[in-house]
């Protein structure tokens, strides 16, 4: 995606039949102008449902993710993310590189002013694995609100 594209904020999947990437390479994620470029503000994306094979098993994994941002020039279009996400449906990773690597993608491409996200696995073996990235240091001002994701504990 070139600078004139985002610039042109012309989303190739909204509004559109759009079938799933058959991998997260594959996938391409749309980003528009941010319409408040003018202040510090995060957006959460938090997504309840994902779902990943475990590339020994190649039984499904679910996690809780929660992404959390503070654009810069520019925001990821959601429906596009949405597709991005589907694509690990097929896909074989642990957990740590799944959300390291939704994260990195997500910041080196979007730039946005900080981004962090919580991967918060569900039991597979017993064993609950929860992964954290973020970019850096928050920027000064901004209002980080804790992820709101319990940690596991089974039948409590």
């Amino acid at each position: 995606m070139t600078d004139k594209d985002i610039l042109d904020g012309a989303p190739r999947f909204l509004g559109q039949d759009s079938a799933l990437p058959g991998s997260p390479e594959e996938a391409v994620l749309d980003y528009v102008p941010n319409p408040r470029t003018d202040g510090l503000y995060l957006t959460r994306l938090a997504v309840p449902e994902f779902t990943s094979l475990c590339p020994v098993t190649g039984q499904p994994d679910f996690a809780h993710l929660v992404l959390d941002y503070a654009p810069d020039k520019t925001i990821v279009e959601s429906k596009s993310l949405k597709l991005f996400l589907g694509s690990f449906r097929n896909h074989a990773a642990f957990h740590e590189d799944c959300t390291v690597g939704i994260g990195q993608r997500l910041y080196s491409e979007m730039k946005p002013k900080w981004l962090r996200i919580g991967g918060y696995w569900y039991p597979r073996g017993g064993i609950p694995i929860d992964v954290f990235w973020q970019s850096g240091e928050p920027p000064k001002g901004l209002w980080v609100p804790d992820q709101g994701v319990a940690s596991y504990r089974g039948r409590g």
